[in-house]
């Protein structure tokens, strides 16, 4: 019933449109009526009952607690960076499709039916309870938080985009509508709320992401499978790469562009005087222009030329190293997008190819660490359940995921075919409306007026959001996506909100702090935390950090790198104990962070300090590797944990024994 109403929904706002119905309007509604929805139940799903607000009675059928995992799981960066991801990088792209959909498979035969085996309410509870106490507990925590955190930060971020473009109000209070959303949702059940939005949100979500790429696939080859047939329209895009890479204009754009990164080069060679020089010669510039009684708009430009320049030397190495390097970028020829491991030496080719693979490993150790997703499988009936919820997530998930690659094709073909080649003044008009909020650049560096593909710069977060508008669909479909993008990134950003908040208000307070304290008490807390916790994230959004799926790729890296070898190991290893799986969870997470923060230019490092020329979205893959190597060292070094321990690996591990608890 709940689907059938909002396909009916949708056609009425279809049929609206056609009447004439304004834009605004229909992006207004859009999002305000799924909001409401999710909001609506939240409330009917309120409770204050320990177990219902942690994990939701644990009464959550197979299939429908698939359907959340799958909203859970589909966030923002998958529903709208990774379609953008494969439009940029082609073939290397499919390493998240790839490394994701197998870490299910990790976590079915791995993890989920043990950790329902344990029961409990948190990650951080199995590691207390496996390695003895809250030494362990709130390591686990640490990694907790700041996995989830970053995690959230994308996901609001993600809102921000969405509501920004959408209803057309400033980033910073696009975020804030979207938080209220959240909110809703989250504050009164707890994962009992969580769990049902987050299948209300699967539905519009699919629907949302599945409409216009069947529509565009009906449009470019007749047939609306567009998981069959994009294949027929990539053979027509290799053809237009061909022609388009091999254009003499394309070529000179492409030269300029480097000639631009060679001065910023020499500028940053010679500094300080390159930065007197600059601003002596835009003041001299100035001042002719007041003399020759120019136009008030290059007098403007140039005093706002003057006004940005950079304060100081080491502001100007940063800005002008920075901008080299975007000019050196768009000074290259695209991959083409069927090439595996693109590179033009050997070299380069197996670096490509070694970080393929480094990628596909984090992705699917990370997905089979991350708590937000293994916390629903608490959520079910029983352990046979929980494996079955499993499969029912993969189910939903590979819906999404085997369209992504139709997704990034069919918006190349629309882009490369349609848009390219296109005299500046006859630009459509969603160039304009993205560009607006920062997500597409245009730069006619040649000045022939005629757009090239190089002059084009186009966001990752855009392509998903922008593609019905880039296809000329109905802009009911645009509204539809954003309305799918938006759940996307609220139903991830409920289950983070919630694994944050539980995990510090169960773990931290109710353990450790506090273990005396009622329900009533505990309950406030979680609910007191979670507010903080979403204002604070909502703060770091509003700073516009990294694009959404690097953020996405650090929280995976730091999830499996701290949780994965103590969680396998801790399940499969009776002789794994409490300092082999403290110092092992330190120096996945440490050597993580450290080779993040030394090769990613956001923390200011470089590529430069990379190990085996790994990039740092798969930093995890050292994390883990060590990882494993200290528990297992330090646990042979040390005493082997007693014998309850021993016994409560056998109860989890073995489906034979009493179901009431080790020993019984």
């Amino acid at each position: 019933m709940y689907t059938g109403s909002f396909l009916v929904f949708i056609g009425l706002l279809s049929v609206a449109e056609y009447l004439g119905m304004s834009q605004a309007a229909i992006g207004h509604i859009f999002l305000f009526v799924t909001i409401a929805i999710y909001a609506g139940i939240g409330v009917m799903s309120r409770t204050s009952d320990v177990a219902e607000y942690y994990v939701a009675g644990r009464r959550v059928p197979a299939v429908f607690n698939g359907m959340a995992t799958a909203a859970d799981w589909m966030s923002a960066a998958s529903f709208i960076g990774l379609a953008g991801t494969l439009y940029f990088a082609g073939f290397e792209g499919l390493a998240f499709v790839t490394g994701w959909t197998g870490g299910f498979v990790l976590v079915a035969v791995l993890l989920a039916p043990y950790l329902r085996k344990f029961g409990q309410y948190t990650i951080p509870d199995f590691l207390g309870a496996r390695y003895q106490g809250n030494v362990a507990r709130l390591v686990g925590l640490i990694a907790a938080v700041l996995a989830s955190f970053i995690y959230l930060v994308a996901q609001i971020y993600g809102v921000g985009l969405i509501t920004s473009r959408f209803v057309s109000v400033e980033f910073e209070i696009g975020l804030f509508i979207g938080l209220t959303g959240i909110l809703v949702c989250s504050f009164l059940g707890g994962m009992r709320a969580v769990t049902w939005t987050q299948v209300a949100q699967y539905v519009i979500l699919l629907i949302a992401y599945l409409v216009p790429v069947v529509i565009l696939s009906y449009k470019l080859t007749g047939v609306p499978v567009p998981q069959v047939m994009y294949g027929q329209v990539l053979t027509q895009l290799s053809v237009k790469e061909d022609e388009l890479l091999a254009s003499p204009v394309e070529e000179e754009v492409r030269r300029q562009f480097f000639y631009r990164a060679q001065d910023f080069a020499a500028k940053v060679a010679h500094l300080p005087e390159s930065l007197e020089a600059e601003r002596r010669a835009l003041i001299d510039r100035l001042n002719l222009l007041r003399v020759e009684n120019a136009s008030a708009r290059e007098i403007a430009q140039t005093e706002r030329a003057l006004r940005d320049m950079p304060r100081t030397p080491a502001q100007a190495g940063e800005e002008w190293e920075q901008a080299r390097q975007q000019a050196l970028e768009r000074s290259r020829a695209p991959p083409r997008h069927a090439d595996a491991h693109p590179g033009e030496t050997a070299e380069a080719v197996i670096n490509a190819r070694n970080n393929f693979l480094a990628l596909v490993f984090v992705m699917m150790l990370g997905t089979a660490a991350l708590p937000h997703v293994l916390i629903r499988y608490y959520t079910t009936p029983s352990v046979v359940e929980a494996r079955q919820s499993v499969f029912w997530s993969l189910l939903f998930i590979v819906l999404l995921y085997v369209t992504a690659p139709a997704y990034a094709v069919f918006a190349k073909w629309e882009v490369y075919n349609n848009l390219i080649g296109l005299h500046i003044s006859e630009l459509p008009n969603w160039v304009a409306s993205w560009g607006k909020v920062g997500m597409v650049k245009i730069e006619d560096i040649n000045g022939d007026g005629i757009l090239q593909l190089a002059e084009l710069t186009l966001n990752t977060d855009v392509i998903v959001l922008a593609t019905p508008e880039i296809a000329g669909l109905p802009y009911v479909v645009a509204g539809l996506v954003a309305a799918g993008g938006l759940a996307a990134a609220l139903s991830t950003a409920d289950g983070l909100l919630l694994t944050i908040s539980n995990a510090l208000s169960h773990d931290l307070y109710y353990k450790v702090i506090n273990p005396g304290a009622s329900t009533h008490r505990r309950l406030v807390i979680s609910k007191s935390q979670l507010l903080v916790v979403a204002v604070v994230a909502a703060w770091v959004a509003s700073l516009r950090p990294d694009n959404i799926l690097f953020m996405v790729g650090l929280a995976f890296s730091i999830a499996a790198s701290a949780f994965f070898p103590a969680l396998v190991l801790g399940i499969f290893w009776k002789r794994a104990n409490r300092p082999g799986a403290i110092a092992g969870m330190l120096v996945g997470l440490g050597v993580t962070i450290y080779y993040m923060v030394r090769t990613h230019p956001f923390f200011g490092g470089t590529q430069a300090h990379a190990w085996f020329g790994i990039n740092p979205i798969s930093s995890g893959i050292f994390g883990v590797s060590l990882g494993f190597v200290t528990i297992v060292v330090v646990s042979l070094l040390t005493r082997p944990p007693p014998r309850e321990i021993q016994d409560l690996v056998d109860f989890v591990r073995y489906p034979r024994l009493p179901a009431d608890g080790p020993g019984a």
